[in-house]
């Protein structure tokens, strides 16, 4: 009997921690949702997607690469540059 108790006790802890813990991610397909941007892939500035190196579309302008997830965002923005570039943050007069 003791043998029983405890097959139920562990089937119990197991069922536990794949609905509910680390393993209910892999069940039920939502790895994808936590993608950090790497060295690997860049933002598409028009849409926010991922596009990795290989993927994609991209553009050089005023030095910087930018990566596209389609045709027609690369269209959007070389359409309307000014709504997608980010510019730099001006710096300080600075008291160093």
């Amino acid at each position: 009997m003791d043998g029983l108790f405890s097959f139920l006790l562990f089937a119990a802890l197991f069922y536990f921690m794949m609905r509910h813990g680390c393993g209910s991610h892999s069940v039920h397909g939502h790895g994808g949702h936590h993608k950090k941007s790497t060295a690997d892939n860049h933002v598409d500035p028009v849409c926010g997607q991922y596009v990795n190196v290989d993927e994609g579309y991209g553009k050089m302008y005023q030095g910087l690469l930018y990566r596209f997830c389609s045709r027609a965002c690369l269209d959007k923005f070389e359409t309307n540059l000014e709504n997608y570039i980010q510019h730099p943050n001006p710096v300080d007069g600075g008291s160093s």
